[in-house]
């Protein structure tokens, strides 16, 4: 009995004209709906606690009902800040070319704690950060050949505060790519900025 017509399940409350994402989710208890929501979101990617959280509060569940949900989800291994920080520092640092400071900030903003967030960010020394600030530089260094080399050094120290590279190491590098390409160099300890 091939296209056999399914009955559609009907939970109270459907209606045609609300959402997908409600209609997945049926008016349930709010422990299960916060469970429902966070299993969903936790599905596509992993989230930190306080991610969750807010998720949970713009979806109306009590403070309380989250916080036992979130600390259940914590005690099986579902929620782990620490890990979500050390995998977001690996994958921004060698996907983006971030240094420590640019991730910091990006963990801060993900609510993660800053102690979990010196810890992962203490992952990169600073030779590592530097050899990658190297790698940025020798990319970008081709783009900006036939330029001035003060705009050249701009540009590409520019890149790398951005990037969230301190000042010092950023002039320091720029100025060796620059001499390696034979570029005259002199005077070139004052700020770019």
């Amino acid at each position: 009995m091939p296209y056999a017509k399914r009955r559609r399940t009907e939970w109270p409350g459907d209606s045609s004209g609300s959402s997908r994402a409600e209609q997945e989710l049926p008016p349930q208890n709010p422990a299960e709906r916060a469970r429902a929501i966070c299993l969903r979101l936790l599905t596509g990617t992993p989230r930190t606690r306080k991610q969750l959280a807010d998720a949970l509060e713009k979806r109306d569940i009590p403070e309380d009902v989250a916080e036992e949900v979130l600390s259940r989800f914590e005690d099986v291994g579902l929620i782990d800040d620490a890990a979500f920080a050390d995998a977001w520092v690996e994958s921004r640092h060698h996907g983006r070319g971030l240094a420590r400071r640019a991730l910091a900030r990006e963990l801060r903003t993900k609510g993660v704690d800053s102690a979990l967030i010196d810890e992962a960010v203490g992952q990169l020394d600073s030779d590592q950060e530097e050899a990658t600030a190297r790698e940025l530089v020798a990319r970008k260094l081709r783009a900006t050949r036939g330029l001035e080399r003060d705009r050249r050094l701009r540009r590409l120290a520019g890149m790398l505060a951005r990037k969230g590279y301190p000042e010092g190491m950023a002039l320091r590098v720029v100025k060796q790519a620059l001499e390696e390409e034979g570029e005259d160099t002199e005077g070139l300890d004052e700020s770019p900025y």
